[in-house]
């Protein structure tokens, strides 16, 4: 049997970017049904890093309050390359209403979201619902004009005048739109794994360290632990399982001697590791009749400066409205599609400007050599010993939506447990 819904919107995904907007869309009397392929927030994500402009816009949307207690505030980044410090940041030198990112697990984000959402009665969020299929209008070609997904229950129709697609970087709603896209590789995986956090740190500074052609991401995790991320040669995996585990601990024992009693104690099989396949997709246009792409569906971006969850907030907040006024202009889909069109070119130049930041920074993590890694150092003592360079440089990654003004943001300090 099959159910059917019917909404001015349909969201594909319940992941920040698709939650964000239909609370927003919600609270402008637009009714918005969201299919979310899991049937409960209660996972693991490597994306908890939350980036300043998305705090403040958190804060602004009533949201900040909720989450109190549940993320880790961020007032310091640290570069060591071949054991010397290279750059240090202090987030409290930016002057912002909120400078400082933060760790937050989605679960809860996630859970904050739904929750602000359904107090709007033109909300509903459908989880364990699966798109399999673009409802079209006058054959395959034709407007979309919602989606097919399936249930546990059987199969469930949505139909609205709009259908987004937020579902993530292997985003099936694009292929299934049939929107070109061009996705670009790069020259590196990553392998993730989380362990204790180490009682010699600090639980506010984010650390990367370099060795060589090898680096890793230390992101503190609330409320205990640190997210690892090691980079290895794009399609390295096979090659690094065949050396077998040890090679994974001596590589965590050049970066961070900290961690080698801790990785060996709880990373004793493969499993306790994930693999992210690094790459960033361009999307020449997002959008098509009745559909638009947005967040990691149209414009996939790497983990370096953590920008997944800031665009997916930042896009939310900007394309609810659009779409807000296009149905109070009628909502035909000649109204739609200039808020779709409207939405890009709003946001296609800050995707821009964060995509290049990070190649940037791709490139100065892959140098190796005596000649290679002198020139990476040199760079980023001279950025470190500038605080106009470090406005220059992060600004561009932190702080394209909030304007420079008192700090209203409290410093938290919390020191995790050890385990």
């Amino acid at each position: 049997m099959t159910a059917e819904l019917t909404a001015q919107v349909c969201v594909v995904g319940g992941g920040p970017a698709g939650l964000t907007l239909a609370m927003e869309l919600a609270k402008r009397s637009v009714s918005v049904v969201v299919l979310e392929q899991s049937g409960h927030f209660n996972r693991s994500f490597r994306g908890e890093s939350v980036s300043p402009d998305s705090v403040w816009l958190l804060d602004q949307l009533g949201l900040l309050g909720r989450l109190e207690g549940s993320y880790a505030q961020m007032h310091h980044m640290e570069i060591i390359d071949s054991g010397s410090t290279v750059m240090r940041t202090d987030f409290s030198d930016f002057r912002y209403p909120h400078p400082y990112p933060v760790e937050l697990p989605q679960p809860a984000l996630l859970s904050a979201l739904a929750e602000a959402g359904s107090e709007y009665p033109g909300f509903t969020l459908r989880q364990g619902a699966t798109a399999v299929g673009l409802l079209r209008e006058h054959g395959e070609s034709g407007p979309v004009t919602g989606v097919r997904a399936r249930t546990p229950e059987g199969e469930v129709r949505v139909r609205a005048a709009l259908t987004v697609a937020a579902d993530g970087r292997f985003s099936k709603v694009r292929e299934m739109s049939r929107l070109p896209y061009e996705k670009l590789p790069l020259d590196r995986d990553v392998i993730w794994l989380r362990l204790p956090f180490p009682a010699e740190w600090d639980a506010n500074t984010y650390r990367i360290r370099i060795r060589g052609g090898e680096h890793g991401l230390f992101i503190p995790t609330h409320p205990d632990s640190v997210r690892v991320g090691l980079n290895i040669p794009k399609g390295g995996l096979r090659d690094l399982r065949a050396q077998g585990l040890g090679a994974l601990h001596q590589r965590l024992d050049r970066l961070a001697p900290e961690l080698s009693g801790a990785v060996r104690e709880v990373v004793t099989s493969w499993s306790e590791t994930s693999m992210l396949d690094i790459f960033t997709t361009v999307v020449p246009k997002w959008s098509t009749p009745g559909l638009v792409l947005m967040g990691d569906a149209a414009h996939t971006l790497t983990p370096i400066l953590g920008q997944g969850v800031n665009h997916a907030i930042i896009d939310a907040v900007t394309l609810a409205p659009l779409v807000r006024d296009a149905f109070a202009a009628g909502g035909g889909s000649a109204q739609l599609q200039r808020a779709a069109d409207e939405f890009q070119s709003t946001r296609e130049e800050a995707v821009r400007l964060s995509r290049g930041l990070q190649l940037r920074q791709e490139k100065l993590f892959a140098l190796d050599g005596r000649i290679g890694g002198a020139f990476r150092r040199s760079l980023y003592r001279g950025v470190s010993a500038s605080h106009a360079l470090q406005e220059r440089v992060l600004a561009r990654a932190y702080f394209q939506v909030q304007k420079p003004g008192p700090i209203v943001a409290r410093k938290i300090t919390e020191r995790p447990t050890t385990v």
